[in-house]
């Protein structure tokens, strides 16, 4: 027969638990902190860069500059995809680190794909909008500020949000280092019940003053196009065929 194990662990006494707020809840542990310098963030690869999202009565146009840097001072690629589909008929741009960026997309779409495999659906762009503010919040992505448009049975939705998970919708939006300079542009060009080819023509213009003046956007827009048919994405190293 086994002697019975002595653990004093599990065999103190009222008086040796007094101490003790709370000897029966779990032990909580800590995450470890992210101990950034400014010398090492200075070496992360950012988009820098202007995102636009208008909303028009045919869906959703969402355009990105392409872009990345080092610090904002050095150019580490000329050709980033700055918007990518994540749901049938929605997409998300990327601002902010490019790591984050990257892995704050690839969770969002997989949350989505897993949504529509256990209830036969899509998941309304207000879910997953809300679904996106929640992770920033509580997430380990590491400075993003994206834009989320899309289109779903309720209509066409673009949705900001920023780097504390506030969600916030309009019918506009710009995120990014050259935001000013593409929101001087859209506030005297956007109007209610514009085409999705008026919008593009709008965004791409927006993108192009941007370049002009900000050092983190530059080298091209992405043009990105929602309907209820789905997600359309090109890009264009020149803006003269588009403006």
């Amino acid at each position: 027969m086994r002697p019975p194990v002595r653990d004093p662990e599990f065999s103190r006494t009222a008086s040796e638990l007094a101490d003790d707020t709370d000897p029966y809840g779990p032990e909580v542990g800590s995450l470890p902190e992210n101990d950034f310098s400014q010398a090492d963030l200075q070496g992360v690869n950012k988009t820098g860069t202007t995102t636009i999202g208008i909303s028009t009565a045919e869906g959703v146009v969402i355009a990105t500059d392409m872009r990345a840097s080092l610090g904002g001072r050095f150019v580490s690629n000329k050709n980033v995809q700055k918007v990518e589909q994540i749901h049938p008929t929605g997409a998300m741009t990327m601002v902010g680190s490019v790591g984050g960026a990257q892995s704050f997309i690839s969770t969002l779409r997989a949350e989505v794909n897993l949504y529509e495999a256990r209830r036969g659906e899509d998941m309304s762009i207000g879910a997953l909008a809300t679904l996106a503010g929640n992770f920033a919040r509580g997430g380990p992505f590491f400075a993003i500020a994206p834009i989320l448009g899309g289109v779903d049975d309720e209509g066409n939705h673009v949705y900001s949000i920023d780097v504390a998970g506030g969600v916030m919708k309009d019918d506009y939006t710009v995120t990014g280092s050259g935001m000013q300079l593409a929101y001087g542009h859209l506030e005297g060009a956007y109007e209610e019940g514009l085409s999705n080819e008026e919008a593009l023509t709008i965004a791409a213009r927006g993108i192009k003053a941007a370049v002009e003046r900000d050092t983190g956007s530059g080298n091209g827009v992405y043009l990105c196009e929602i309907t209820e048919e789905g997600v359309d994405i090109h890009g264009h190293n020149e803006f003269d065929e588009l403006i």
